[in-house]
């Protein structure tokens, strides 16, 4: 047998962490794309059920009616959510490390937690500040509606699961789950990652105006610093349903 000829010595395997990689710039970014595209794919898809069922005509204004509520709003984010985690399961699984470790789903210490919230606060009241001081308005229009919507169909508590649950884990995720990862052992290095993934983020939230568009992309920049600092999106996860939270509480007291 070739195993015990000391001419022909068995070949030792390599051991599964050299088998591992990780997905380089255009690897990231195609599969980035991939990522987005089911996300929206699940989103629309709870769109276009409920405005094919809505009764009578089928016009512009009736399909504005039926995708502004806040209940279809509300499914299309959650049905968002199982179609970004299969998509990049899928991503993950053709570079043969785990799902948790390619996407940094490890604990963090407290002390993160906290730095992510203070600094994540200090930002945000700077910006409403600034707001206040151009006289512009602090949130958006349309999320005002969206939340009267939701009020008005009982599923304001749904609104709340899909903003402050559903949003945070499928764009950190993506964000600064996978896309940073990636980047982040290219030629982008750690800044670089973070500037792109926060674009890419930021990229999402189109349905804002400039101002809004800034304050996000701030946001982005500082969670893909938290992502760096604590390697560990679950700590970014936090505190973007912080966030969103507390932006859907600022949205019922300017709705009320």
């Amino acid at each position: 047998m070739d195993s015990l000829n000391p001419e022909n010595p068995p070949i030792p395997s390599a051991p599964a962490e050299h088998q591992r990689k990780v997905w380089k710039f255009w690897g990231t970014a195609l599969w980035g794309l991939f990522i987005f595209a089911a996300m929206f794919v699940g989103q629309i898809a709870v769109v276009a059920y409920f405005v094919l069922g809505q009764s009578g005509e089928i016009d512009i204004a009736a399909t504005i009616h039926a995708a502004g509520r806040g209940l279809t709003i509300s499914l299309s984010v959650i049905a968002g959510l199982p179609a970004v985690l299969a998509a990049t399961w899928l991503a993950v699984r053709f570079t043969r490390t785990p799902f948790a470790e390619y996407l940094a789903l490890r604990r963090a210490s407290w002390k993160n937690f906290l730095i992510g919230i203070v600094g994540l606060a200090v930002l945000v009241a700077g910006w409403d500040l600034m707001s206040r001081a151009l006289g512009r308005e602090i949130a958006p229009g349309f999320m005002i509606d969206v939340f009267k919507s939701a009020r008005e169909d009982g599923v304001v508590w749904l609104l709340v699961l899909a903003f402050c649950v559903a949003a945070p884990i499928s764009e950190e995720v993506l964000a600064r789950g996978f896309l940073y990862r990636g980047w982040s052992e290219t030629f982008l290095g750690v800044p670089g990652a973070i500037l792109l993934s926060s674009l890419v983020w930021t990229i999402v939230h189109l349905q804002y105006d400039l101002y809004f568009i800034g304050e996000v992309f701030c946001i982005g920049l500082w969670f893909g610093y938290v992502r760096h600092r604590s390697q560990s999106i679950w700590v970014t996860i936090v505190i973007h349903g912080l966030n969103n939270f507390a932006a859907v509480v600022q949205t019922f007291v300017l709705a009320s």
